[in-house]
């Protein structure tokens, strides 16, 4: 049975029982029952109580093994000590669907945590799934079902909210009628011990009564569905993440780890599952109101129509820090436009038809804008004016909307005004057109609008395939090799073995253990090279003063090998560094300098292996210039996150300088991604850093490496 067949009945019930139904009137046993009633709910309502012969008129049921029909949900109201004997009961009556209220369990500790999971074990026994526990309900505007203790099914509408706080739904369900934001259904995920958000996008990018879907997150228990989902999804996605300055993994002892912030690695997480990212809980609501009732925009020109300069100045800067900057119209369109406004307006975009214009110029403005091929998304701003109605110039843009069609275009508005734009803005909203009250809820909007189209030109497949030439076996040996002798970190020489098992170019190296046998390798390598310690306990080596670069001669290799191993040996000392072990030292050539970049990856708890990239060396911490991607992706992702970093000019070519390989470059991200994904069950942390990128054709070269394993 698929995902979305065992939501149906917890999302489309039939039939729905409330255990722990109950006949005072402030029990969430009654509410339940109570709002069910309310909403209307067509289908058979069973209240089980095993002592009252009804609850608000309608029969009840000793126990849920008494009731004659069938029941598709259950509704647990019942005390945390009595929902796993009431479960055991829903499955032998076959109900598919658990919605737990009821709380008291994994988000109070060890021991709940363990009845949760038996509940839901219990649950699957009989084919069903569990909602929550710790919910406030669903709410069904499909089914006509409050299953909850919200207080009335929200405003009916296009877009999917599912949220993990229950308060927050509660808050959001009245809201929907402030803001004349519908919703097809409202889903509390609570404790999400079962039912989880990529299971909620599975069944709602199939509904048809669903345009959107609007999440807000606390935390994900598994991330890797869940950027499956959203990409399979093929509706528009808007998320809201909370609790982002947490970063769980405080310790890391690679720079990777050290800069995988929470907010980084879901930033990287949404993106490849096509979700949207709202900033904070307006924008969440404003977005998913223009997802749910526009088109997306198919192209990245935004027309501005407006009677008053200042808003349209003000969308014009809000417009470039969404990503969707507004450009000059084309002259013969602004040769269109000017026919619509008075001498001293403006054509040129923002379109100012100026606040002598009236009705007739914003119909006539808009009408120009939506039969030109240039436009691909349209704002109408409107400032309250006292030679102007809101009523007539909302009345005028649906006009203009019927008359000239939006040929696929998206469009939104925005009214700056008293109580009569207010009602203009229902009226507009109610025929399909989303209204904001400042233009930069409209540009964001627009934004969310183009987003969702490079989304859909993007497609559902990543293209990852693996590479083939790569060698697992060697890498898991040498692994091995390091967990035989106690060790949870690579000496640098068994990293570069662990990547050049990848195709990853990390040059020739040698590791001494004598400075004779330092001075014989030197020799066979030949100058100018590099050495550095080699030490399981010495991650950073320039820390510990374990490096030294551009050596020429053998006078050279004699000098650096007294100081590297008298700085090693201080350092040890210094920090106290019991049973520390030297294995020698390394030799290798000198790479060319290039551009230092880095390339690492991290284990991350919610979505497993993930690799970063930024610019390299000793600068990658001060300037926390890095992106992410969850492992593994294709050369065309890694590609994509180039652009991502602030210093991307630098890869471009400045200043005369050539274009760096970032062909290669990409390459590299992406083996380094089928590594730490293959390995996954190994590596707990990895740094390429620094690799030398050099110009177009000319390839990289990887001069550190470092990884440390998981702790077993």
């Amino acid at each position: 049975m698929s995902s979305v067949q065992e939501m149906k009945a917890l999302l489309t019930p039939k039939s729905i029982a409330i255990i722990g139904a109950s006949s005072k009137d402030n029990a969430i046993g009654n509410i339940v029952v109570k709002n069910l009633i309310e909403s209307h709910f067509e289908g058979a309502i069973y209240p089980i109580n095993p002592k009252a012969p009804e609850i608000r008129g309608i029969k009840a049921y000793p126990s849920i093994l008494d009731v004659p029909g069938e029941v598709d949900m259950a509704v647990f109201c019942v005390p945390a000590k009595a929902v796993l004997g009431a479960a055991e009961e829903c499955a032998k009556k076959h109900v598919k669907g658990y919605v737990i209220i009821t709380s008291g369990f994994s988000e109070i500790g060890h021991e709940g945590a363990e009845v949760e999971k038996k509940i839901v074990e219990v649950a699957h026994s009989g084919g069903g799934r569990v909602m929550g526990p710790n919910i406030v309900g669903v709410l069904l505007n499909g089914s006509k079902a409050n299953a909850s203790f919200a207080p009335c099914l929200p405003l009916d509408g296009k877009t999917a909210l599912i949220s993990q706080s229950g308060a927050l739904l509660i808050s959001l369900d009245m809201n929907t009628f402030v803001r004349h934001l519908g919703a097809s259904s409202m889903i509390s995920l609570g404790n999400m011990s079962d039912v989880d958000f990529a299971d909620c996008i599975n069944f709602y990018a199939e509904d048809d009564k669903t345009n959107c879907i609007g999440l807000y997150i606390e935390g994900l228990k598994n991330g890797r569905a869940f950027i499956e989902a959203g990409r399979k999804a093929g509706k528009p996605i808007v998320a809201l993440k909370s609790g982002v300055s947490a970063h769980g993994a405080a310790a890391a002892a690679s720079h990777t780890g050290s800069l995988a912030g929470s907010v980084k690695v879901y930033d990287a997480a949404f993106k490849q599952a096509h979700v949207i990212r709202a900033r904070d809980l307006d924008e969440l609501l404003d977005c998913s109101q223009a997802l749910a009732l526009q088109p997306v925009m198919k192209g990245e020109n935004i027309c501005v129509v407006t009677n008053g300069g200042g808003i349209g100045v003000l969308s014009s800067d809000s417009a470039e820090a969404y990503g969707v900057p507004l450009k000059t119209a084309p002259a013969d369109l602004q040769v269109e436009f000017k026919k619509c406004m008075p001498d001293f307006g403006s054509a040129k975009n923002p379109v100012d038809i100026t606040g002598g214009a009236g009705l007739k110029g914003y119909e006539d403005a808009i009408a120009v804008a939506l039969k030109s091929d240039w436009v691909n998304g349209l704002a109408v701003l409107y400032c309250e004016t006292a030679n102007t109605e809101p009523d007539e110039i909302a009345e005028g843009i649906l006009a203009a909307v019927k008359n000239n069609g939006t040929n696929g275009k998206p469009i939104v508005t925005c009214f700056v005004g008293g109580f009569k734009c207010q009602a203009a803005g229902k009226k507009l909203i109610e025929a399909g057109i989303p209204f904001y009250e400042n233009p930069d809820k409209a540009m964001r909007a627009l934004s969310a609008l183009r987003q969702a189209a490079l989304f859909q030109e993007e497609g559902i497949a990543d293209d990852y395939v693996p590479a083939k030439d790569v060698d697992q076996a060697a890498a898991r040996a040498v692994i091995a090799a390091a967990r035989a002798d106690g060790r949870s970190v690579l000496t640098e020489p068994e990293a570069k073995k662990v990547f050049a098992a990848y195709g990853l170019p990390v040059g020739k190296a040698l590791v001494a253990k004598t400075e004779d046998e330092a001075v014989k390798m030197a020799a066979e390598i030949g100058y100018p090279l590099v050495m550095k310690i080699v030490s399981p306990q010495i991650i950073h080596k320039s820390d510990a003063g374990g490096v030294k670069v551009n050596i020429k001669d053998e006078a050279g290799v004699r000098a650096a090998w007294k100081t590297i191993m008298d700085n090693a040996k201080a350092f040890i000392a210094k920090k106290d560094i019991k049973d520390a072990a030297i294995h020698g030292i390394l030799l290798q050539s000198m790479a060319p300098l290039g551009k230092e970049v880095i390339v690492g990856s991290v284990n991350d708890p919610q979505f497993g292996p993930t690799v970063m990239f930024g610019m390299g060396g000793i600068f990658v911490e001060v300037l926390k210039d890095v992106t992410f991607r969850v492992a593994p992706f294709s050369q065309k992702t890694a590609m994509g996150m180039l652009p991502e970093i602030k210093s991307y000019k630098i890869l471009q070519g400045t200043r005369g300088e050539k274009r760096l390989d970032q062909e290669r470059l990409s390459e590299i991200i992406s083996r380094i991604s089928q590594l730490v994904s293959e390995l996954s069950d190994e590596i707990a942390e990895t740094d390429a850093n620094p690799i030398m990128l050099y110009p177009e054709g000319e390839g990289l070269a990887v001069v550190d490496a470092r990884i440390i394993l998981k702790k077993k």
